[in-house]
């Protein structure tokens, strides 16, 4: 078994380790020729992460043969905060089953890698109606603005016009966006829209990806999971999915 992946600096992956540990603890990775994969849900089965890592994003990428490898998020997640921001990292697997990480030059871990009990999740087949693209700076701010008030996001799209809305226990807020402003870089809307998601699961991931992200592109439908598509530099793209809130 060949297998080596290497990055040119270490963003790629904190953006990812992040990502993941939003949602679990234990993470089973794919490689495959064409790159490095996951598909994980969260225990309640409320989101999902689907991230695609193609082999001509890396500095360096060997695999000859389709192989999964399980690490424990919050030690994985230890060995790469080491890495200063344009170090280098490598990772293999060793003979005897260990994760080999070497960061730059001279810092070289092994790590203990954990039985694959990874079953395959299939992905939401879903008619989107409503596709929403703005800046990731301005999404932060927006879930940032809802926060403060609610505990759950409400989007609704009409024409040419998307709202983010809100209500708590203290009051409601609303924040309107228009594509003929240039408030959103892309507003697609096959069928009038809206859809309430938790705070709970949106902040997290969106403070994951961080400053690694230039754009999210959201798409829903009344009443359907959201998807989010993170952009991001050097990786490829994570998409992250959300049931909607019920109410009770």
């Amino acid at each position: 078994m060949v297998f080596s992946a290497k990055t040119s600096g270490s963003e790629e992956w904190k953006a990812i380790i992040s990502a993941v540990s939003t949602l679990v603890e234990e993470a089973t990775f794919e490689a495959t020729v064409e790159g490095i994969s996951f598909r994980g849900m969260d225990p309640s089965h409320v989101a999902l992460i689907d991230i695609s890592w193609p082999n001509s994003a890396f500095e360096k990428y060997e695999c000859d043969s389709d192989i999964k490898f399980g690490v424990r998020i919050d030690e994985f997640s230890k060995l790469i905060k080491r890495a200063d921001k344009n170090n280098a990292i490598e990772i293999n697997i060793s003979d005897d089953n260990m994760l080999l990480v070497t960061i730059g030059k001279n810092k070289k871990y092994k790590m203990r890698l954990i039985e694959s009990d990874a079953s395959d999740t299939p992905l939401p087949k879903i008619p989107y109606d409503v596709k929403i693209s703005l800046p990731s700076s301005t999404f932060d701010k927006i879930l940032g603005d809802v926060d403060v008030i609610s505990d759950y996001l409400i989007v609704t799209a009409s024409g040419s016009q998307a709202e983010f809305s809100g209500k708590g226990d203290s009051g409601e807020v609303k924040i309107n966006l228009e594509k003929a402003a240039d408030q959103l870089t892309e507003l697609e809307v096959g069928q009038d829209g809206h859809g309430q998601y938790s705070l709970e699961y949106l902040n997290p991931i969106v403070k994951a990806v961080g400053t690694t992200v230039e754009s999210v592109t959201c798409e829903f439908s009344t009443e359907k999971p959201l998807r989010i598509e993170f952009k991001v530099a050097n990786i490829g793209r994570i998409h992250f999915y959300l049931a909607p809130r019920v109410e009770s």
